[in-house]
């Protein structure tokens, strides 16, 4: 068996001390300044016209987001963070479409870093995050998201539907439903892509629905969820399916406000006759155009998200761009007693 000459050997050691020392530096990501959140950073991004109100309960709003920090996820996440700074919000609400195109595939998807965790850092958004699902949810793995709850401290996805009761320091109460769309959609119906959907138990749904509202003695009564019953963007006329299910159910135990996503907007729709206010905040990351309709109180295809700033005697509702400005405020007003 022939040897290795002495001089090949040292030749060889210097190629792999070279691999060892220097070829970990040429692979590592370039290092980046950690953003400083001080008093000076947020001074100098002030939301100006922004409603807050310390007695009041804030959330934060946030739909159709889920895109690896592409589009506008990034810019709106920062200015969720902002806004959560100078509202001292509580919570994050999602109306679904946490990740696109097709959900997760299990709790150690990449995804939850790329999509979420490392997208909202800001320190005013580790807070708790009350998801809801969305149809893109369904093409993957959706009891996923609701076992990453057990991973992370701040995902609280106890199930498809729940409910969440707010006391106000007055002692008013804010019931707060999370429903799960999609499988009350008759639109799915048939859809391969969506067969997930429809192995779910919709009727065990609506009873829920319709005994936790019944039951629910609170001043302000408002669902989340993923579909819209009304839309002036891309989805206008096409809602009638979710609709005949759930306005009925709204209506009749005067719910105060629905916020919906699925469209990538943000929007206020107000229907003659009905008492409910229907809000979307689907303006997470990717965009659609929008009009305006014979219903359409606003609508803009601009990136962002909405606020909710519960309180005594009225219900606020903020559309932040992702330009940090206030682009829409709408007060619900509590009706006297």
């Amino acid at each position: 068996m022939s040897q290795i000459p002495k001089s090949c050997s040292i030749y060889l050691l210097i190629v792999l001390w070279q691999l060892i020392t220097i070829t970990p530096t040429l692979a590592a990501p370039p290092f980046i300044n950690a953003q400083s959140y001080d008093d000076k950073y947020y001074q100098a991004h002030e939301i100006k016209q922004l409603y807050a109100e310390d007695s009041d309960v804030d959330l934060l709003i946030l739909g159709d987001w889920g895109r690896n920090g592409h589009y506008s996820q990034r810019s709106v996440a920062k200015w969720m963070d902002i806004a959560s700074h100078y509202l001292d919000a509580e919570m994050v609400v999602t109306t679904g479409d946490n990740f696109y195109d097709n959900g997760v595939a299990s709790i150690h998807d990449p995804i939850w870093n790329t999509s979420f965790e490392q997208i909202y850092q800001g320190p005013n958004l580790f807070i708790d995050w009350y998801p809801t699902l969305g149809n893109h949810d369904y093409r993957g793995n959706w009891q996923a998201q609701i076992d990453y709850s057990q991973v992370s401290r701040r995902w609280e996805l106890p199930a498809q539907y729940y409910e969440k009761l707010i006391t106000l320091d007055d002692g008013t109460q804010a019931h707060l439903l999370f429903i799960d769309t999609s499988p009350l959609n008759p639109d799915y119906q048939g859809e391969t892509k969506y067969q997930e959907t429809q192995k779910q138990d919709a009727d065990a749904q609506l009873t829920w629905l319709h005994q936790t509202l019944s039951n629910s003695k609170a001043d302000w009564r408002i669902v989340f969820g993923h579909h819209p019953l009304y839309s002036s963007g891309k989805r206008y006329g096409a809602t009638d399916g979710i609709k005949s299910v759930l306005e009925p159910v709204l209506e009749k135990y005067s719910v105060h406000a629905y916020f919906a996503g699925h469209e990538h907007d943000l929007q206020h729709n107000q229907v003659a006759g009905k008492t409910v206010e229907h809000f979307i905040s689907g303006a997470g990351s990717k965009l659609r155009p929008t009009g305006k309709v014979d219903f359409t109180r606003f609508s803009s295809s601009s990136a962002g998200f909405a606020a909710l700033s519960i309180g005594t005697d009225a219900l606020v509702v903020q559309f932040i761009g992702d330009n940090g400005n206030v682009v829409y405020r709408y007060n619900i007003e509590r009706e006297a007693k």
